[in-house]
């Protein structure tokens, strides 16, 4: 279980949603809304509906992600389900936080007057920048040097691209 020492509050102040320390949990939360903008932009009639998609599918998935989390925890480490519940909501907020911005750019660039079509490409797209960005990030902080921290960003633009073909292959 983590500690909750100053550093972790203070980390948790700065980072609410997760979405720099959050991990495993941002990856996968990013994954999970580039899959449901990649589908459904072709599946609903409006940006509405398919905000309506996305924080419904994150939602879903969270709680799948909690509910695993927690009994991992109780089951591997023999942590009291309490205990285990509560860390494994912090640990998993990443996956909500993660679909802040995706769903934000979506917003946007129909408010910008993009169709919903333009709107879910350009979303898709800042997902697979926020992809990128946290895969280098882990290679910085993982102590690599500049080619495997290239690397590493690589590795997550190609699954973000994954996505995107994805998309092109259900429309």
């Amino acid at each position: 279980m983590s500690g909750t020492g100053p550093t972790d509050r203070s980390t948790r102040r700065r980072d609410p949603l997760g979405l720099v320390s959050g991990g495993e949990g941002a990856i996968t939360g990013t994954v999970v809304c580039a899959a449901v903008i990649a589908y459904g932009a072709g599946h609903v009639d409006s940006t509405a509906q398919l905000c309506a998609a996305i924080i419904g599918t994150v939602v879903v998935y969270w709680l799948a992600h909690l509910h695993a989390e927690t009994l991992g925890s109780s089951l591997t480490h023999r942590h009291h389900p309490m205990a285990a519940l509560k860390h494994a909501l912090s640990a998993s907020v990443p996956i909500l936080g993660a679909s802040v911005l995706p769903l934000v750019v979506l917003v946007l660039s129909e408010l910008a007057g993009a169709d919903l079509k333009t709107a879910a490409w350009i979303a898709l797209v800042a997902t697979i920048g926020l992809l990128t960005t946290y895969s280098y990030l882990a290679g910085a902080r993982g102590g690599l040097d500049m080619k495997g921290r290239t690397a590493s960003a690589a590795a997550g633009a190609a699954l973000g691209i994954l996505v995107a073909l994805l998309k092109v292959a259900l429309h």
